[in-house]
């Protein structure tokens, strides 16, 4: 049995690397420095195509700023095996048109029970689809996901 799109969350302090770093890259870039067992298992899980929010984290910025795919599935990191650190590549897809802040995703009912509130140092994480829709649209979407929000 096939799985269909997943969609994912990826933490990053933007002093490390921002979504400018992400998309100055030429979009494309080999997500690493995960260290966490839980993160690295989720990182394992993910497949080419699948979709992920590109996340700031740390003490002044707390918000959803954009959307990578993953366009390499897991590989051990440079000069490791397959029990050592676990890289995926992604590229940019494209930058939210709101950035949807931490406080205001905790306020939406709608959000309520979402794994990250619950487990908020976990750097890598599952995003179901219906949390993933209304983040969404809380973020007006992002450029390059195909919806017109023209005020036609």
């Amino acid at each position: 049995m096939v799985k269909g799109k997943q969609y994912w969350l990826l933490k990053t302090e933007p002093g490390e690397w921002s979504w400018e770093d992400q998309a100055a890259n030429g979009g494309v870039t080999k997500w690493d420095g995960v260290k966490n067992k839980q993160a690295q298992k989720h990182l394992k899980s993910m497949k080419a195509g699948d979709l992920c929010f590109f996340y700031h984290s740390g003490a002044t910025a707390r918000r959803v700023v954009g959307v990578v795919s993953v366009v390499r599935e897991w590989y051990a990191a440079e000069g490791g095996d397959k029990n050592s650190e676990v890289v995926v590549d992604v590229k940019a897809v494209g930058e939210m048109r709101r950035q949807v802040d931490l406080k205001d995703m905790k306020q939406d009912g709608e959000l309520k029970g979402f794994v990250m509130f619950r487990q908020p140092r976990l750097s890598v994480l599952p995003v179901p689809e219906k949390v993933w829709e209304r983040i969404c649209e809380l973020g007006n979407g992002f450029e390059g996901d195909g919806i017109d929000i023209g005020d036609d």
